[in-house]
């Protein structure tokens, strides 16, 4: 006769067992008897549990209590450290743990079966010499109530369970090694990318999370605004439960990017959290699930994911960072936060701020590279938005703070994505727009701004159909970014000039849903509206830009820097269809 019930369920086994049965058969056996008779038998009776059954180097252990079985597993492990560590010459028995809390079945012998034994020996089996790996049903039942603490690891994925088991893992005995001497938080952001947790006990499946993550810090390091922690350092801490604001002090970081991976069948899932690590706090945290199809095509999709999302995230927390400092003690690099806050309301009074911020910071620090692609790309969109009456200072001034920002580090895409978009868009040197966009996708393909500002020049340079390549890039790469319009509309201008209205119309009133008031957001929305035959929707735009202050001739001297003549004809023949005043 069979019954069930609900219990704490330990297994463990010996490390090493079958080399110390190589090196001594005998030896072995009469220690592990007398481990079994002296430490682990008393420990058992006095925390009122029951020894199922032993399997040669292992234990099969039954609990009423969860917490009874942590206790008892803590002495055990704290026992044979102990043993360990006493310099006795007879070699030393060291445990791998895993308690879980679950149904099982009991059957007339006393054996026991069911997915609460599954689990607590799978757990047994991922868990490190010397720890003691704990599900998440236990974690709940014993948080608080013991002196020993026990780190999230992540989630793991346990035969014959469709969903996934939380895991937990002792801080005793993880063989850490001592705490470095905490390296000075850098002033601008710093982060470590630590290895990925392989939840899928397939060792195939540890080198692919470890080439992720390479690649994730190969695409960080692009962001000259970013300092990266490189992977022989961050990866010390690999295999290891650690808490992450000790890898901050660690690695002296102010973010730290973790994550896990898990293959099911053919399938590949991938979660990623990125924590600031002073704090603990949760930036922001994804899942991927993707099909094994192609390993390397999957590797390269989820690193530009990965990065895409982390770095308009790190901005924003920096800009919240940033407005925490007293206004009178700013260095550049908060100067340079300021702006982009500024930068990002896309209107006349936050454009002359940002302006009036980057060039503090370019005075504090003339080396500041992407101050000076800041600043150029804030001269270029103010005179596209404002149309200041000297478009001959404006181009000197753009052009030089784009020069200043790609000579100050001839290897940063922002620098020349900005350059691209200025000598195309307000210059109109369009061979040299197209030469930078080239570069600057090279040097930083992973970068909304980057494919965002050459999508823009090439536009204005009569490549549409290569400005929608990146334009397109640039939308995948920004879900949350502020300025996530602006794709938008290049498109629906790279659409419009490609003849292709309906198309320019769809793209436009999604830029519209995003920035309604925005003059080029407008100017776009009419023109294409217009030219597809909707004249009275047509009208209802030309109405706001007249409301704003737009009129033909200003678009006509705004944007006179198309590379063909026909491409502005064709703008202001829309413009004027929508009914525009001149």
């Amino acid at each position: 006769m069979t019954t069930r019930r609900l219990a704490a369920i330990l297994a463990a086994d010996v490390v090493g067992f079958s080399s110390m049965m190589e090196r001594d058969e005998e030896g072995t056996l009469r220690l592990l008897k007398a481990t079994q008779r002296d430490l682990i038998e008393p420990r058992v009776r006095e925390h009122h549990g029951r020894i199922v059954k032993t399997t040669g180097d292992g234990f099969l252990i039954e609990f009423g209590s969860p917490l009874d079985a942590v206790r008892c597993a803590l002495e055990v492990q704290e026992a044979t450290s102990a043993n360990g560590s006493s310099g006795g010459s007879e070699e030393t028995l060291r445990f791998r743990i895993g308690i879980n809390l679950g149904d099982i079945i009991i059957e007339e012998d006393g054996d026991i079966y069911g997915d609460g034994v599954n689990v607590a020996t799978r757990l047994e089996q991922i868990a490190g010499p010397g720890t003691i790996c704990i599900s998440g049903k236990v974690f709940d039942e014993v948080e608080g109530k013991l002196p020993e603490k026990f780190a999230f690891t992540g989630e793991q994925q346990v035969k014959n369970l469709t969903r996934p088991v939380r895991v937990y893992s002792s801080m005793r005995g993880t063989e850490l090694k001592p705490e470095p001497k905490p390296f000075p938080v850098p002033d601008k952001p710093s982060i470590a990318v630590l290895a990925f947790t392989n939840m899928s006990g397939d060792p195939d499946q540890e080198y692919f999370a470890d080439g992720v993550v390479e690649d994730i810090i190969t695409a960080l390091s692009r962001f000259k605004w970013l300092a990266v922690i490189a992977r022989n350092s961050s990866f010390t801490y690999k295999g290891r439960a650690v808490d992450v604001k000790q890898v901050g002090r660690g690695l002296g970081v102010r973010y730290v990017l973790e994550g896990s991976i898990r293959k099911a069948g053919t399938r590949l899932r991938i979660s990623g959290q990125l924590i600031e690590a002073s704090s603990g706090r949760h930036i922001w945290a994804e899942r991927y699930d993707r099909d094994l199809s192609d390993v390397f095509a999957l590797q390269d999709e989820l690193t530009q994911s990965v990065v895409a999302a982390i770095e308009p995230n790190l901005r924003s927390a920096e800009i919240q960072r940033s407005r925490g400092k007293p206004t009178d003690n700013l260095d550049a690099y908060d100067l340079y936060l300021r702006a982009l806050e500024e930068r990002y309301r896309a209107d006349d009074p936050g454009f002359r701020n940002a302006e009036r911020l980057l060039l503090r910071a370019t005075k504090i620090d003339p080396n500041f590279s992407d101050a000076w692609a800041a600043l150029a790309d804030c001269i270029a969109r103010h005179y596209n938005v404002a149309g200041p009456n000297n478009i001959d200072l404006v181009t000197e001034r753009a052009c030089e703070a784009a020069r200043r920002a790609m000579t100050t580090d001839p290897d940063n895409g922002i620098a020349f994505a900005a350059a691209a978009w200025c000598f195309a868009i307000v210059a109109g040197q369009h061979s040299e727009a197209v030469e930078f966009a080239d570069r600057a996708i090279r040097l930083n393909p992973n970068s909304s701004f980057v494919h965002t500002r050459c999508g823009w020049a090439l536009v204005h340079c009569a490549e549409p159909e290569l400005a929608i390549v990146s334009l397109d890039t640039a939308l995948g790469l920004s879900p949350v970014d502020p300025e996530g319009f602006l794709p938008l509309v290049g498109k629906s201008a790279a659409l419009l000039f490609m003849h292709r209205y309906e198309e320019a119309v769809d793209v436009a009133r999604r830029a519209f849903r995003l920035q309604p008031s925005h003059p080029i957001v407008l100017r776009y929305l009419a023109a294409s509206l217009a030219l597809s035959g909707r004249m009275a929707e047509a009208r209802e735009a030309a109405d706001a830009l007249s409301r704003a202050g737009i009129s033909r001739s200003f678009v006509r001297k705004n944007a006179r820097r198309f590379r063909h003549q026909w491409m502005l004809d064709l703008y202001i023949e829309g413009l004027s269809l929508a009914g525009l005043p001149e």
